[in-house]
C-alpha cells in the first residue's frame, strides 16, 4: 500500500563533516515532501575529502543493516522507493539485495547510484569483485545514476573511450538501459567547453534527453548525491524523468555557484541548505 507522503528507504553512509550521502539525502528529500527512512551503512567522523587520520572515527554498520531488515520485515514495512548509494564492502551489496527483496512492493521504485569511482579511476575500496557485485545490484534497478567512470565500468569499456558527442552518449545510454529494461540518468555530460549536465534514457518510452548548465570552477564532493536525491524526489512527485533531471541539473549548478561566491573549502561540499526552499 502506497503512503500519503512518499516514503524512501535510503541506504547510504553518514559523515559527520563534509556534505555527502545521508547529510544530503535526508534534508533534500524532506524539503521535497518525502519521508526519508535512513539505513546507515557506516559512520565516518569526516568524509574522504578530508586528510586521513588515526584519530578518525569509522564504524561499519553492516550487521545493523541486517537487523534493520529483520525488524522492518517484522513490522510489515514497505516503501515507495529504495535508494542506495556508496557501499563499503561486497557483504553490504548482498545486504542491499536482501533489503530490496524484503521492502519492495510491485510499484516500489528502486534507484541505484552505482558509486564506484570518478575521473576514470575506481575508488580504492572498490576491488574488481566489488565492481562486479555492484553491476549485478544495478541490474535489478528501475533507474541508475552513474557518472562516466561508473558507466564505463558497468559497460566494460575504457573510460578513455567515453563518448563526447550526442550520438555517442545516446549509444551509451541505450546500452546502460539493458535494452530498455531500466532508466538511466548519466552525469558529467558535456559537448562543449563551459557546460556540464546530464543525459537520460526513459525506459517507459525510449526517449533520450539532455540537460545542460553553466560549468563552474571547482570540484565538490557530494554533488552526485544531491543530483540523485533531487531526481528521486521529483520522480516520486510524478515528474517525468526528463523534467526531474532538468531540475536536478539546474539546482546542483545553482548550489555550486552559490558556494563559490561564499568561498568555503571545496572539501566541505556545496552549500545547499539556504537554497532548499527552491525545491518545495
Amino acid at each position: 500500500m502506497a503512503h500519503p507522503i512518499p516514503r524512501v528507504a535510503a541506504i547510504h553512509d553518514l559523515s559527520g563533516i563534509g556534505r555527502c550521502s545521508l547529510t544530503i539525502v535526508l534534508p533534500v528529500l524532506s524539503a521535497m515532501g518525502v519521508q526519508c527512512s535512513p539505513i546507515p551503512t557506516a559512520y565516518l567522523s569526516a568524509n574522504t575529502a578530508f586528510p586521513a587520520s588515526d584519530k578518525a572515527a569509522f564504524l561499519d554498520l553492516t550487521d545493523q543493516m541486517e537487523l534493520t531488515r529483520e525488524h522492518w520485515a517484522e513490522l510489515g514495512l514497505t516503501f515507495d522507493a529504495i535508494y542506495s548509494g556508496f557501499l563499503g564492502s561486497a557483504r553490504q551489496i548482498g545486504s542491499v539485495k536482501k533489503l530490496v527483496t524484503t521492502l519492495r512492493r510491485e510499484d516500489t521504485l528502486f534507484l541505484v547510484d552505482p558509486v564506484m569511482g570518478d575521473h576514470g579511476v575506481p575508488y580504492r575500496t572498490y576491488t574488481p569483485e566489488m565492481c562486479d557485485r555492484m553491476c549485478h545490484l544495478a541490474e535489478g534497478a528501475d533507474i541508475i545514476t552513474p557518472n562516466f567512470t561508473e558507466a564505463a565500468i558497468l559497460l566494460g569499456e575504457d573510460y578513455k573511450d567515453r563518448p563526447t558527442d550526442q550520438a555517442g552518449v545516446r549509444v551509451w545510454l541505450e546500452r546502460l538501459s539493458l535494452g530498455g529494461k531500466r532508466s538511466v540518468a548519466l552525469t558529467g555530460v558535456y559537448f562543449k567547453e563551459g557546460e556540464l549536465g546530464a543525459g537520460c534514457f526513459d525506459h517507459r518510452d525510449g526517449s533520450i534527453h539532455f540537460s545542460m548548465a553553466h560549468r563552474e570552477k571547482g570540484q565538490f564532493g557530494g554533488t552526485g548525491d544531491l543530483f540523485a536525491s533531487i531526481l528521486l524526489g521529483r520522480l516520486l512527485k510524478g515528474d517525468r524523468l526528463a523534467e526531474a533531471m532538468d531540475l536536478a541539473v539546474r539546482f546542483v549548478a545553482r548550489c555550486v555557484a552559490h558556494t563559490l561566491t561564499l568561498g568555503t573549502p571545496e572539501r566541505e561540499g556545496v552549500q545547499f541548505e539556504s537554497l532548499l526552499r527552491e525545491l518545495f
